[in-house]
């Protein structure tokens, strides 16, 4: 009975492992035999995905969605003046100015779903005026325009300007107006544009730029501490550079609704959205953050020039200058930055005192050009931050041919 038994179990085990055996091998014949049939089914085509729009990023506001897609007027979110106006200038120093964010009410109609949306801790459009956008916490940041304001308990939101300020140098030379607020008259001085340090410096181009951060006792500070072993390498000196107006007390000395025209609330003839003509700038961040410097002006001023990244104003004999041997005012326009451009030839001076007719004679620019025809590796440093490792421009090389031309001129008097 036993031996029965086993016998039936065994017979049972191999039924059943052939029934797996043919049920893992069938299919694959049955596909075979048919040809592939199966597989040369027509598949279901899904329909193509529609491209998903990107999602708007409301923590960052457009200009050029509210100004040129939308066409808005600056009149419809900005009213001049603004009820602060009184309060963020104290006593003579107010003015009538647009000196605050736009109301909600500028915003909400198009906006609604943004203001109320479910965010925490706050919707994020808010984030673009507010510091912190709580119920207990409404403090607005400080409006770009007051960059003159220096209250320490209102901050600036860290942002770059769509704008570009279109200020025609050329309009302004022979004039300049000073406005006498405790008479309501205008009284007009004539304005030469002559150097810093003339005695009558006051009319000249000192009203709108003043040396940043001056030397103190020695002309060997620098900005930030620099390295011990630093040598002849360059570190950031203070008196680098001159300041531009940061704020509408200037403009708003003459610009007034009862006196020269534009007025106040013309924004658009000096506010621009900035085009796509920036130039080059000779400046390097990672520079700027091995220095260790934080301070918002230096680092705005250095991340705009577009000639010599490591030029100082208050350096050598440039205070003694005048600003119009290297800028040329009649033709400058804030709005467009190739008429910023210093040219090189402007270093050569009276003297020739970074250009020369030979390297012999001293010529910084002559210097470095032979070292750069000698090794095309080779790095300009004494001028320039970034610049100093492209291709020497065309405009280099004339510089000092005519100062050459110059020189045999000369002889031939």
């Amino acid at each position: 009975m036993l031996r029965d038994r086993s016998k039936k179990h065994l017979q049972t085990r191999g039924m059943a492992a052939i029934v797996l055996l043919l049920s893992l091998v069938t299919p694959g014949l049955i596909a075979r035999a048919s040809g592939g049939e199966a597989q040369r089914r027509p598949q279901t085509r899904r329909a193509p995905r529609r491209p998903v729009p990107p999602r708007t990023n409301y923590s960052e506001f457009s200009h050029v969605t509210h100004v040129t897609n939308q066409k808005l007027a600056c009149a419809s979110c900005h009213a001049f003046p603004t009820k602060n106006w009184k309060d963020v200038r104290k006593g003579e120093a107010a003015f009538p100015d647009v000196a605050e964010f736009p109301d909600h009410s500028a915003c909400i109609n198009c906006h609604r779903a943004q203001f109320f949306a479910r965010e925490r801790p706050a919707p994020v459009i808010c984030s673009n005026c507010h510091v912190n956008a709580t119920p207990r916490d409404t403090t607005r940041f400080l409006f770009p325009s007051l960059g003159d304001v220096t209250d320490s308990k209102l901050k600036m939101r860290d942002s770059a300007s769509e704008f570009a300020v279109g200020f025609p140098h050329e309009k302004h030379i022979d004039v300049v107006g000073i406005q006498r607020r405790n008479v309501g008259e205008f009284r007009f001085l004539n304005a030469e544009w002559i150097g810093p340090q003339d005695a009558h410096q006051s009319k000249s181009c000192v009203i709108c730029h003043q040396l940043y951060q001056p030397q103190g006792k020695s002309s060997e500070e620098y900005v930030t501490k620099p390295p011990k072993d630093l040598g002849d390498n360059f570190w950031l000196k203070k008196g680098t550079f001159q300041t531009v107006p940061n704020s509408h007390a200037a403009c708003f000395t003459c610009h007034t609704a009862d006196g020269i025209p534009p007025e106040p609330k013309d924004c658009q003839v000096c506010h621009s959205l900035a085009g796509s003509g920036q130039l080059k700038v000779d400046y390097d961040p990672k520079r700027a953050l091995d220095m260790g410097i934080a301070d918002r002006t230096t680092l705005k001023l250095w991340a705009t020039r577009m000639s010599s990244g490591t030029f100082r104003h208050e350096g050598g004999m440039h205070p003694d200058v005048s600003c119009t041997s290297c800028h040329n005012i009649p033709t400058m326009n804030t709005a467009e930055p190739k008429t910023l451009k210093v040219a090189v030839r402007s270093c050569g001076g009276a003297e020739g005192c970074h250009i020369t007719p030979r390297t012999d004679d001293g010529g910084a620019l002559n210097f470095e050009l032979d070292q750069k025809k000698t090794n095309s590796t080779y790095v300009c440093s004494k001028c320039h931050i970034t610049f100093g490792r492209e291709n020497v421009p065309a405009s280099h090389g004339q510089a000092i041919a005519g100062l050459k031309q110059r020189e045999v001129t000369c002889v031939g008097c």
